[in-house]
């Protein structure tokens, strides 16, 4: 098996530091197991991308987005990649996180809700 990614690894530790004030916000909400005792780790390598949140044993994946990623053709790659191996991803707007987090955490809890059984199982 091949060690970690070096660079890759450094850029997740440089954005964990670097988190937006969305990002911070559902962080918060999420670490620890806070929410509904799932397992979320932020800012982690997945192959050739760094996602901002995922619970592994669900297999989901929380984008928190700015303006910037509206229609992005490579968000879409990256998407399709994720989800050729299994993942699901729930995308929200930074200004989602902040004007409705309630709502955001509600539809991550459904979303964790849905898990497929593990095909291991």
């Amino acid at each position: 098996m091949r060690g970690a990614d070096e660079s890759k690894t450094e850029r997740a530790r440089r954005l964990r530091t670097a988190l937006t004030d969305a990002e911070g916000t559902l962080w918060y909400r999420l670490r620890a197991r806070r929410l509904n005792g799932h397992k979320f780790v932020r800012q982690d390598p997945i192959g050739p991308y760094i996602v901002d949140f995922v619970c592994r044993e669900s297999r989901l994946i929380i984008e928190v987005d700015g303006g910037q990623h509206a229609d992005n053709p490579r968000d879409a790659a990256r998407d399709k990649w994720l989800a050729d191996r299994n993942y699901r991803i729930l995308r929200f707007w930074n200004n989602e996180v902040s004007s409705n987090l309630a709502g955001v955490l509600e539809a991550i809890v459904a979303a964790l809700a849905e898990t497929p059984p593990h095909p291991d199982r």
